[in-house]
Formats: C-alpha cells, sequence, structure tokens
C-alpha cells in the first residue's frame, strides 16, 4: 500500500492507495477559514500549520510502524511554497526511517494529470492497465490558481506540455476578478455562484485566445479589462450588476480555455479528454468540457470533486500510474517543478 503526503500549499493531506483495490482512505485539513482573513495564502502561517496538522492527521488514519502494510510513502516536492513542501518531506522522511520504508517525490501537476483516471481504476482495478491504454493519446487540461496547462500523454505514455499561460492562471484570473469585485476569499467559487444568476451576454469580456498555431494561453487582459469597468461604475451600478458581470467574466474565462483546447483536439488524433486542478470543479467548465468532448467523439474524464484540489489522493495514484515521473532517493525540493517539456 502507498502512503502519499501532500504538503504543497495550505492543505495538510494524506491518503492511502492499494493497487489491487483503489483508494483506502483519504484525510484532509484545510487552511481556508486561517487564511481567509488575509485574503490569500501566507505562507509562513501555512507552513506552521502542516507542522501542528500532519501527525494528528496520521493518527486519524491509524497509521503506525506495527501496521506494517505501507510499502512505500510518496510525497510531494514540487511544484508549491518551498516552506510547505520542506515541511511535508521531512514528514515523509521521518516515517520512512520509522517503519523502514522508501520514500519518493512526486510532481503535484503529475498528480493533477492523472486524477482524471482514478475513478476508471475504482470501476475495475484489475483491468485498469489496459482500460488507460486504450485512452491514449490522451489530451488533458490542468486549470488552477497556480497553472494552466494543456498536456498529452502519448501512447508511450510520455507527457508532453501542449499549451500553458504566459501570464496569470486562469484560476488566478478568477480570484483576482473577484478580489476587484470585493467578493471574499476564496474568490473563484464565489464567482461561479454568481455568474449561475446572471447573463454573460449583458457585459462582454476579452477572450485573449491566440490564433490556432500559437500555444499559449493569457488571462492578465481580462483582469485589466475588468478594473477598467469598474472604475467607471459607482456602487449603485455594480451591486444589481454583479451577477452579470460575473458571468461575462467567467464566460471569458471559459471560453479561452475550451477554444484553445478545440483547437489542439483538429490539430491532433487523441481519443480522450481530461479536466484537472482547482477550478475543473467549475460545473460550468465542466459541462462545456464534456461537450466539446462529445462533439468529436472523445471519452471525457474529469477529476472527482474531492481530487481537484491540492489532494493526497492524486500522489498516491500517480505514485502507482506514473513511475516514469517518480523522483527517487535524494530527491529535493523543487518550488518551480514543471510538468514535464514542451
Amino acid at each position: 500500500m502507498i502512503l502519499a503526503i501532500e504538503s504543497s500549499c495550505d492543505e495538510s493531506a494524506l491518503a492511502c492507495f492499494d493497487p489491487d483495490s483503489g483508494m483506502a482512505g483519504e484525510w484532509v485539513h484545510s487552511q481556508v477559514e486561517l487564511h481567509k482573513e488575509y485574503g490569500g495564502v501566507v505562507p509562513d502561517l501555512a507552513s506552521r500549520e502542516h507542522l501542528k496538522n500532519f501527525f494528528p492527521l496520521l493518527k486519524a488514519a491509524g497509521l503506525s510502524a506495527e501496521r506494517g502494510a505501507i510499502s512505500q510513502i510518496a510525497v510531494t516536492n514540487g511544484p508549491g511554497l518551498a516552506g510547505c513542501l520542506a515541511l511535508g518531506i521531512a514528514f515523509a522522511r521521518s516515517l520512512g526511517l520509522a517503519w523502514g520504508v522508501p520514500v519518493v517525490g512526486v510532481n503535484h501537476l503529475r498528480g493533477h494529470a492523472y486524477s482524471p483516471f482514478i475513478a476508471l481504476h475504482e470501476d475495475s482495478p484489475e483491468r485498469y492497465p489496459e482500460a488507460f491504454e486504450a485512452l491514449l493519446p490522451h489530451l488533458g487540461l490542468i486549470v488552477s490558481g497556480g497553472n494552466t496547462i494543456l498536456f498529452e500523454i502519448g501512447t508511450d505514455q510520455r507527457l508532453t506540455i501542449l499549451a500553458e499561460t504566459v501570464d496569470d492562471a486562469a484560476g488566478e484570473a478568477l480570484d483576482k476578478g473577484a478580489k476587484l469585485l470585493g467578493l471574499p476569499y476564496p474568490g473563484g467559487p464565489q464567482v461561479e455562484r454568481l455568474a449561475a444568476q446572471g447573463d454573460p451576454k449583458i457585459y462582454e469580456f476579452p477572450k485573449a485566445i491566440a490564433p490556432r498555431n500559437e500555444r499559449r494561453f493569457s488571462f492578465s487582459g481580462l483582469k485589466t479589462s475588468l478594473r477598467y469597468r469598474l472604475e467607471k461604475m459607482s456602487d449603485a451600478e455594480l451591486e444589481p450588476a454583479m451577477p452579470d458581470i460575473c458571468a461575462g467574466y467567467q464566460r471569458a474565462v471559459i471560453d479561452q480555455l475550451v477554444g484553445k483546447t478545440r483547437h489542439l483536439i483538429q490539430a491532433g488524433d487523441y481519443r480522450s479528454l481530461g479536466l484537472s486542478g482547482g477550478v475543473s470543479n467549475n460545473q460550468a467548465l465542466r459541462a462545456a468540457m464534456v461537450r466539446l468532448a462529445a462533439k468529436y467523439c472523445m471519452s471525457c474524464h474529469i477529476a472527482q470533486a474531492q481530487h481537484t484540489g491540492d489532494n493526497a489522493a492524486m500522489i498516491a495514484f500517480a505514485a502507482y500510474a506514473d513511475p516514469a515521473g517518480l523522483a527517487a532517493a535524494d530527491f529535493s525540493i523543487e518550488p518551480s517543478l514543471r510538468l514535464a517539456v514542451r
């Protein structure tokens, strides 16, 4: 059984994964309420909270040296906040020494890349390898607060970056837009909530979709456009317009994500489409990706809600499903670790 540890940002998380039967348990401590008053994650506070939370989580999981079921410990070694990563790795290595089991480093982004396939494994663990191979080549989209990446998993199971943001990530654009609108942290879900009540055609925002041959995303201009619009509105005008503004702003983000994904589908020969990362829990984005996959007769695989944000289950699963991406032995903290090469 694989024990996974995730501490790249503000979630302290453990998970146990059995290749023969699936996810055996997940334990998470969220710091959202702690950071809410600051309007975002405070790195020093986040790392101290990890130090406080991991041993109680381990106790809640009922894991100990006597249990003897753990054969490998997988821990996130990047990308993420350096102090937070360091706490998770130190915790993993201390357990590895105490229990006499190997510790490997897992790329957080590769965890997101493989998270949509956790459900595929749950359906039939013994048939997972061939079921996964039947989905290749695969086109995946990771959308989070820090990353917006389109990637390919080829028939040789090699990961290749096809397109990524050149400035803000999609989740960052949603959070910054929410902050401009005076919405509480975390802002993305607040924008989604209000957007569901609005008309996206009332306020249009630039989608900044690059030409088909330019493999990139850009969201910084979207945030600037929102700021200029708000500067022209009084408080009395803004309050009733909030749902429509959120609907238009969210639509601009989703249209760019879906538009670039469509371009790459048309340029390639993919059997399946994937969606993962924190922003992938946005229901409008999920629905748009399902429609896109259906249009091109592709199977669509979206990470389960509990596996969209920072979680240890995807780290455990990546350690099993993506052994070529593991960092073994004397791996180090890599705050700027990339998913793969372009």
